[in-house]
């Protein structure tokens, strides 16, 4: 019955439209984005580093 080609039970998944791929790449991509955009703004929090721990703030007369 298999060798006909068809399946009368199992699971067969359909392939996405181009709607649901394009919009798949396209919050794949806002996401990825988002997530370089916060790790450049916060970065250093995530890794230890503070701001406070930096002497190249220090306004002049301010020690």
């Amino acid at each position: 019955m298999a060798g006909h080609g068809q399946f009368k039970y199992g699971f067969h998944p359909h392939l996405p439209g181009f709607k649901h791929q394009f919009l798949a790449k396209a919050l794949g991509a806002t996401l990825w984005f988002w997530i370089f955009y916060r790790a450049r703004k916060d970065g250093g929090k995530l890794l230890g580093e503070h701001p406070w721990h930096h002497d190249d703030h220090h306004e002049e007369g301010h020690h």
